[in-house]
Order: C-alpha cells, then structure tokens, then sequence
C-alpha cells in the first residue's frame, strides 16, 4: 500500500479520531505527509500510521505530549522508549501517593475536625496530652506521604519515612482508634515495600489485617490491608500469594461504600510490582 491515505482512513486503521489527528497535526505532533493544494485535505504516508498507533497508545496513559515527540522521533529505538515509559510511570507513582495522602489526610480532618488545628500551643507544658498526640501521630502520617511522592529521594529520606511511619503508629496507639492502627500498619508496610524490605512490609501488612479482623473493620480498610499484603508479597517474588491476596482484595472492594474509594483501590492494586492486571 504506496498510495496516500486521507485523515479518515488513518483515523480508521489507528483507532484514533479524525479530531485528534488534525489537531496532532496543528500541533505539530504528526504531520501528514501532503495537504492538498487545492481542498487542503490532509494526506498521510502509509508508515504513518504505525506512528499514529504509537502516539495513540502512549496519551491513552497520559504520557506527556513532549515525551511523545521524543519517541516517535526515534519509534525504533526500544530502549529509549522503555527509559521514557519507567520514567513516565515513576511520576505516575508520585502524582498517586499525592492522591492518596490527600485521600488520608481529608480523612483526618473529616474524622477529627480542624479545631484542634487553630488552637494554641501551650509551650510550656512538658507533657503530651490526647491531642499532641493525635496532632504528632497525623502530621507525622502526612509526612510519609510527602516523602512517598517525593522523587529522587535519598538515603536520608528513606530512614526518615522509616522513623516517622514507625513513630505516627505510636502515636495512634495512644491514642487511635482500631482503625487508625491499621492504617498505621498498612503504611509502614507501604514504606518497607517501596524500600523492597520485604520482610518488614509482609510482618506490618499480616498485623494491618489482625487489627482488621479483631475489630472487626470492613470497607476500603479491610481491602487495603488486603492489598498491602499482595504487595508485600509480590515484592518477596510470592507472585500465587500476591495474586491470592490481590483477589482478597477485589472481593472486599465489592463492599466498599464509597466508589471514589474503590477506584483507588483498584487503581493502587494495578501498581503491585511483577502482577499483571488479570481482572
């Protein structure tokens, strides 16, 4: 197939709109081959259309629109491509752990309300009363996320979300309740499985999940404790325990209240390392 191809047929054979294409081409992104000179219609090559598929596939997960210019300018270089992929997927990871310590950290307010926020502090006092501690135990929490997000972190970094995961889920053992130490477990099980220490993420995710069924927590609480165990495990290379317990996870999903909730859930169960998505 030498022949020219109008914006219609490429759209057809690339699974991309006729829309799309004329503004990849307005943009700059992928110009056709020919417009013609006389009704102004675009004409593209027939090895344009491998390019079209390609800039298709990466801004269907939202690769940015210069790192598309940089792979379609080299579409045949592999390696390229899979550096601009892990880099993509890594900001990825970061713009989700944001998310998700913000998901948390409107949970805080909405469970403890922002009055203890605009108090004084009386600097005088030697001891914690109820309320530094539950101050200390969610400041700490949020502290995680902002180091989870963070890219580039250091050596530095990484003992730091150590100590203050550790130090938050003393905290809420003062003063917490149930589910507030589950969720301590399941972050510091988070930290260790992003340090690829899999034996502490599997000790803190299992505890996570003994709280759960103890106090008898159900929901996003119970599937999370759920998923940080599959996480755990696929960091261990326990890849029939990791799907096992990802499974755990996509039935406690059907009984989460909130659908924004569940979303996560499923969205954070599609980043377990080494599992495909199998549901």
């Amino acid at each position: 197939m030498d022949e020219l191809l109008t914006v219609g047929q490429v759209a057809r054979l690339c699974g991309l709109t006729t829309k799309a294409l004329r503004h990849y081409d307005r943009i700059g992104l992928l110009v056709p081959a020919q417009v013609d000179p006389v009704n102004g219609y675009r004409l593209y090559a027939p090895d344009q259309v491998a390019l079209a598929r390609l800039v298709g596939v990466l801004r269907s997960v939202d690769v940015p629109l210069d790192d598309v210019r940089t792979a379609i300018a080299a579409p045949h270089d592999e390696d390229a491509l899979r550096a601009l992929l892990v880099a993509h997927r890594r900001r990825m990871r970061a713009r989700l752990d944001r998310v998700r310590g913000d998901v948390h950290r409107l949970d805080h307010l909405i469970d403890d309300g922002t009055g203890a926020l605009m108090t004084s502090t009386d600097t005088a006092r030697t001891t914690a009363t109820p309320d530094d501690e539950r101050r200390l135990a969610v400041d700490l929490f949020n502290g995680v996320w902002r180091l989870l997000e963070k890219e580039g972190r250091s050596v530095e970094d990484d003992d730091r979300m150590v100590h203050m995961a550790h130090a938050s889920r003393y905290h809420w053992g003062q003063v917490g309740k149930p589910e507030n130490l589950s969720r301590g477990e399941w972050q510091c099980a988070r930290v260790y499985a992003v340090l690829d220490r899999a034996e502490p993420a599997l000790h803190h995710a299992r505890r996570g999940l003994e709280i759960c069924r103890e106090h008898r927590i159900g929901d996003w609480d119970l599937a999370y404790a759920y998923e940080s165990l599959a996480r755990a495990s696929a960091v261990a290379g326990d890849a029939a325990a990791a799907r096992q317990w990802t499974e755990q996870a996509l039935a406690a999903a059907d009984d989460i209240a909130e659908d924004d909730d569940r979303e996560l859930l499923l969205t954070d169960l599609e980043t377990i390392p080494g599992q495909p998505r199998f549901w």
